[in-house]
């Protein structure tokens, strides 16, 4: 525990202290369009201000078609940035540090339509080509 809360530096990052706020993905998405909401804001920042020296975004997806459900944060076009950067800004003003988790759901995506994977395996049993 004595170097919990003491600064961790890698190369040209440093982080206040060894705290970090894992990704868990929170599906709170409110118009199926991967924009960050008030909620993101509060959720993530309110752990900045509470002392995490790095806080990782939930899993955001890189693709519409390769979200794990039609809630998830989004980062596939341009419309998405200012709400992502209005979160970060709210990190650093608090003093911490933001990493993101990039992701594509691939066969595990929940999704109406075509889901976009690197094979045609299934992940259940239940699961049809169809």
């Amino acid at each position: 525990m004595s170097k919990l809360f003491s600064e961790y530096k890698l190369k040209d990052v440093t982080l206040k202290n060894r705290i970090v706020m894992s990704p868990m993905c929170m599906y709170s998405v409110e118009n199926k369009d991967g924009i960050a909401t008030d909620f993101h804001f509060a959720h993530y920042v309110s752990r900045a201000a509470g002392g995490t020296g790095l806080v990782i975004l939930e899993a955001t997806a890189v693709q519409e078609v390769g979200r794990i459900s039609e809630f998830d944060l989004g980062l596939w076009n341009d419309e998405q940035v200012p709400a992502l950067k209005k979160l970060v800004d709210g990190l650093h003003y608090h003093g911490a540090k933001a990493g993101i988790q990039l992701a594509h759901a691939g066969r595990k995506a929940v999704l109406p339509g075509e889901i976009v994977a690197p094979s045609a395996l299934l992940l259940m049993k239940s699961q049809t080509n169809q």
